[in-house]
């Protein structure tokens, strides 16, 4: 009969120190993380105050504007503001959103279009002074657009476009064009020349490479775009206001100006009716977030 061995002790594990058991580095990433959430929610405070006052002071009759100011909380949920900037013969801002439509999708869409074929031709073609003539497109973004005031003025009212929409389109496919070239340009230098030599290779000619191969890939960028420029257009105030007179050819933004008199402001008026002008280009972010970010990236880093 054996004898059963005792069993052998084991030596206790080997005590884990605290900077193994929470790393320094997670630590590190932990805070840096809570700080830029603290810094993050500062500036959404901040951006938005003036939208809380806005959506309070737009429920507001003008007498309680001036009891209580534009912070407190309206006694009642009031929507007469709304209703009278709509009225034509009171705001009529129906009409000056009707007229911001009208120049903000033509100048949106051929300043986009332009650029995008300069982009294409800048990205993918090599000629002689091509990068010059990059940089001389280019060089639009950099010019302020109050150098231009007078000989545009001058020079819309000399061929009778002043006081009309055309002339705003104009200006604004003008400077548009510049940005939409230099995104487009970045890229199209991404997508690799293999798929335009292959098309070339089948037969195809270059209408069919741009628009059949070339244009599709380029969603997020044009995504991108449509968002700028819309947005852009459709906040600007110093064109139309320079370039237009009649209350027939003013926009959103010059409209709501219309809406201060001599003597008094309409307060109530004029938050409703930046609550109003507002909604499109919100409408246009959240229908093209998608692509938003994902373009905005697009042709930053290349190989």
């Amino acid at each position: 009969m054996t004898r059963r061995q005792p069993p052998i002790p084991q030596p206790f594990p080997p005590q884990r120190r605290e900077e193994e058991i929470f790393p320094r580095t997670n630590w590190q990433s932990l805070l840096g993380k809570a700080v830029l959430y603290f810094l993050l929610t500062i500036l959404l405070i901040l951006f938005m105050v003036p939208v809380y006052g806005a959506i309070v002071t737009a429920f507001k009759s003008q007498a309680e504007v001036a009891a209580g100011g534009y912070w407190t909380p309206p006694s009642s949920l009031a929507t007469e503001n709304f209703a009278r900037v709509m009225d034509p013969e009171d705001g009529n801002l129906g009409l000056y959103l009707q007229n911001s439509l009208l120049l903000t999708i033509p100048a949106s869409i051929l300043s986009i279009a332009l650029g995008t074929l300069a982009g294409y031709a800048l990205g993918k073609y090599r000629f002689r002074f091509d990068g010059f003539l990059f940089i001389f497109l280019v060089a639009g973004m950099f010019l302020p657009p109050q150098i231009a005031l007078i000989p545009v003025f001058r020079l819309m009212n000399d061929i009778g476009l002043y006081d009309t929409l055309y002339a705003v389109i104009i200006i604004h496919t003008a400077f548009g064009i510049p940005i939409c070239t230099l995104v487009m340009r970045n890229f199209f230098q991404v997508v690799p020349n293999a798929l335009r030599e292959a098309a070339l290779i089948d037969g195809a000619n270059e209408y069919s490479i741009f628009f059949r191969i070339m244009l599709p890939l380029t969603l997020p960028a044009l995504a991108v775009l449509a968002t700028l420029q819309f947005t852009w257009i459709w906040n600007d105030f110093l064109w139309p206001f320079i370039l237009t007179q009649k209350a027939d050819s003013r926009t959103i933004m010059v409209g709501i100006l219309n809406l201060t008199g001599q003597y008094t402001v309409d307060w109530g008026g004029q938050a409703a009716a930046s609550l109003i002008g507002s909604l499109p280009t919100l409408f246009i972010f959240v229908f093209f977030q998608r692509y938003f970010i994902t373009g905005l990236t697009l042709g930053a880093v290349k190989g």
